[in-house]
C-alpha cells in the first residue's frame, strides 16, 4: 500500500481518482488546490503527488517546484487537459515523472500509478545504498576505496563483504580480470581492519623470477649469492604488524608455493641464505585473475595452499557486468584527472555513456579511466562528447597503427590515428614475431629473450594469433 496525493479544484476527477487508487489498496489524501495540496505533501509521508496544471491558486507547475524544493526524490505526475501539452511538457523537464491528458481511464491512472511508485521505491534505494557507501567511505578514509565506485548489485555485494571481513584477520582470496581493482580492494580491507595504522605490503608475484621473488618475499642474509652485499628484510618482514597483498598468486613456482604454505600455517620463515627463523604476525590477501580450481586439477598449483587462500573469497565482476557503473565511474574519472589533462569538463554528452556501455571493456576499470583521459586531451571545451571517444568505442574501425622494427633495432610507428591500445598491441605483436625469428621459433629461447615467463608467452602468442595451426595453446 503507497500514499498518494491527489491535487485538483475539479471535485469529480479528484474524487474518481481517489475511488480508483483505493480500489488499488493505498491511501489517498486529498486537496482542492495547489497550495492546500503542498501544505499536505509537507505534513504526511507521501509517495506519489497527482496534480492537476491549470488551478487558480497555485497551479501545477508551482506545486511541482515546491515540492521537489522539499523532497528531490519526489515523484509527481500532472493532469493536463487538451491544448496544454506544451505545458505538461514544460513540466517533465522540471523533474515531473509523467503526465496525463484529460479525460482518461480507470486504467491509464492504474498503469501509471504503477510505474510510478516503482520509479519512487527505485528512487528510495538508490538513496539507501549512496548513503550506506558514503557511510562506508568514510570508515575507510582517503586513499581506500574512493575509486571503488558503483550502486551496482554486484559491487553492493561486494562491499557488503569487505565490511564484513575487514573486522577480522582471515585471509582473503580477491578474484578478478585484469583492472577490475583487486589492489584496490585488497587496500580497503587493509584500511577498515585493526592493522590500519600498520604497514600495507603489496607484492606482484608475476613480476619477478623464482629466484629475486623468493628473496622479496622472505628477505636474504648477505652473502645468500651473488650480488648479495649486505642482508635485505623481505616483504613479510615489512607488513609485520600490518597486510601484505600477494598478486597474481598464480604465477608461484611449486618451491615457492611450499614456503608460503608455512608461512600461512606458522607465520615462520628463514631469509634465503639464513638459519634464524623469524616470527611475523601479518595478514595475507592474495589476488588473481587466473582459475585456481583449474590449477589444481592439472597438478600446478598446491590443493593444501589453496585452501589456505580461499578462506574468505571475494570476486570483483567485470565492468562488462556492471555497466550501470559506468556513468558515475567516468564522472569520478573527470575529476581525477582534470589537473592531469588541464582540462575541466563540466558535461557528458549521453551519447558518450551509451557508447562506453556498449563496449565490452577488456581491460575493465583501468580501461575505463584510461579511455576517459584519452577523451579529455582531445575535448575541445567542456563537454566531452562522442567524437572525442576512440574509434573502437564509437563502433567505427579504427584504422590500425604501421609499425616497423628497423635493422638498428629502433622502432618506426606511423599511428595513422590508431588509438593507445592498438598502438601498443601492434608494437606489442611486432616484437613477438621478431624474437620468434631470433629465437627460430624455439618459444623458451624466445621467452628468455623477451624477458617473460613461457607461459606469459604463450598466452601473448595466442593472442594475436602467432600460434603455429597445429599448436595447441599451452601453459607451462
Amino acid at each position: 500500500m503507497a500514499s498518494i496525493l491527489v491535487i485538483d479544484d475539479n471535485q469529480t476527477i479528484r474524487e474518481g481518482a481517489a475511488a480508483v487508487l483505493e480500489r488499488q489498496g493505498h491511501r489517498v489524501y486529498l486537496a482542492e488546490g495547489g497550495r492546500a495540496g503542498v501544505d499536505v505533501f509537507y505534513r504526511r509521508r507521501v509517495d506519489f503527488v497527482i496534480t492537476d496544471l491549470k488551478m487558480d491558486d497555485l497551479d501545477g507547475l508551482g506545486v511541482l517546484k515546491a515540492v521537489l524544493e522539499r523532497d528531490p526524490q519526489a515523484v509527481v505526475m500532472v493532469i493536463t487537459a487538451y491544448g496544454t501539452v506544451e505545458t505538461a511538457v514544460e513540466a517533465m523537464k522540471l523533474g515531473a515523472f509523467d503526465f496525463i491528458t484529460k479525460p482518461f481511464t480507470p486504467e491509464v491512472l492504474r498503469a501509471k500509478t504503477e510505474q510510478a511508485l516503482e520509479v519512487a521505491r527505485l528512487r528510495r534505494e538508490k538513496t539507501r545504498l549512496q548513503e550506506e557507501n558514503r557511510i562506508l567511505r568514510e570508515q575507510m578514509g582517503p586513499g581506500t576505496l574512493e575509486e571503488m565506485i558503483g550502486d551496482s548489485p554486484a559491487m553492493r555485494t561486494v562491499l557488503q563483504k569487505v565490511r564484513q571481513v575487514a573486522t577480522s584477520d582471515s585471509t582473503v582470496l580477491v578474484l578478478g580480470e585484469s583492472g577490475t581493482g583487486k589492489e584496490l580492494l585488497a587496500r580497503g580491507i587493509h584500511h577498515l581492519s585493526r592493522r590500519r595504522h600498520g604497514p600495507f605490503i603489496p607484492v606482484n608475484c608475476g613480476a619477478l623470477a623464482e629466484t629475486l621473488l623468493e628473496s622479496e618475499l622472505f628477505g636474504h642474509e648477505k652473502g645468500a649469492f651473488t650480488g648479495a652485499v649486505r642482508r635485505k628484510l623481505g616483504r613479510f618482514e615489512l607488513a609485520d604488524g600490518g597486510t601484505i597483498f600477494l598478486d597474481e598468486i598464480g604465477e608461484l613456482s611449486p618451491a615457492l608455493q611450499v614456503k608460503l604454505l608455512r608461512v600461512l600455517q606458522e607465520r615462520a620463515f628463514e631469509r634465503v641464505g639464513g638459519e634464524e627463523t623469524i616470527q611475523v604476525d601479518v595478514r595475507v590477501i592474495a589476488a588473481t585473475n587466473q582459475d585456481l580450481e583449474a590449477l589444481v586439477r592439472e597438478k600446478r598449483f598446491r590443493e593444501d595452499l589453496f585452501y589456505r587462500l580461499h578462506i574468505v573469497p571475494i570476486r570483483l565482476p567485470p565492468l562488462r557486468a556492471r555497466t550501470e557503473d559506468i556513468e558515475p565511474l567516468v564522472r569520478h574519472f573527470i575529476a581525477k584527472l582534470a589537473r592531469r589533462t588541464g582540462k575541466e569538463i563540466s558535461e557528458v554528452e549521453p551519447e558518450v555513456i551509451t557508447a562506453l556501455r556498449n563496449y565490452r571493456w577488456p581491460g575493465n576499470v583501468r580501461e575505463l579511466e584510461n579511455i576517459v583521459e584519452q577523451a579529455m586531451v582531445f575535448a575541445e571545451g567542456a563537454r566531452l562528447k562522442l567524437s572525442d571517444l576512440p574509434a573502437n568505442i564509437v563502433g567505427q574501425t579504427p584504422r590500425q597503427p604501421e609499425v616497423e622494427l628497423t635493422a638498428a633495432g629502433d622502432l618506426k610507428i606511423n599511428t595513422s590515428g590508431a588509438s593507445l591500445p592498438d598502438i601498443l598491441d601492434q608494437v606489442e605483436k611486432t616484437l613477438l614475431e621478431q624474437a620468434l625469428a631470433r629465437a627460430r621459433g624455439v618459444k623458451s629461447e624466445c621467452a628468455r629473450l623477451l624477458g617473460v615467463k613461457t607461459s606469459a608467452l604463450y598466452y601473448k602468442l595466442e593472442k594475436h594469433g602467432l600460434l603455429d595451426a597445429e599448436e595447441p595453446p599451452q601453459r607451462v
